[in-house]
């Protein structure tokens, strides 16, 4: 039996270094799935709060009260910007995708647009919070 066995492996390291020397390279390893919602949970100094994948805090706006769209546009959209969803981007759990007047996709979260602020320079920055205003850190919900 352990004939047998000794044979089995010399033969499958004869037909992998056969397949190295004729150039064969082995099989690609599998493409990492991108995550299907590209916001996470952080904590900062301000708490736990939503962040992008690069970890720059979210916001969301009061005035974004219908679920389905973004009342922060033109000039607004170049102070708190619009976190971009792709075309293929799906809804999952309670984040979602809206359309944007312009057309283009951005995430939501419980049906609110998301948005970096351009106060923020560096992950877990916070300065984009202006309640005055109408905008807040987004936060997940429990």
């Amino acid at each position: 039996m352990f004939k047998f066995f000794m044979m089995i492996a010399a033969a499958l390291l004869l037909s992998a270094s056969e397949a190295l020397a004729h150039g064969e390279e082995p099989a690609p390893l599998p493409k990492k799935d991108a995550p299907l919602v590209p916001i996470k949970a952080s904590q900062t100094r301000k708490g736990t709060v939503f962040t992008d994948s690069g970890g720059m805090t979210l916001y969301y706006f009061d005035r974004d009260d219908t679920g389905n769209k973004s009342n922060c546009n033109a000039e607004c959209a170049e102070k708190w910007i619009p976190l971009a969803a792709s075309n293929e981007a799906k809804a999952s759990g309670d984040f979602t995708v809206i359309v944007r007047t312009d057309g283009s996709k951005m995430w939501a979260y419980r049906h609110r647009p998301l948005y970096t602020s351009h106060k923020d320079k560096t992950p877990g920055d916070t300065n984009g919070s202006d309640p005055t205003n109408l905008w807040h850190i987004a936060r997940p919900a429990y």
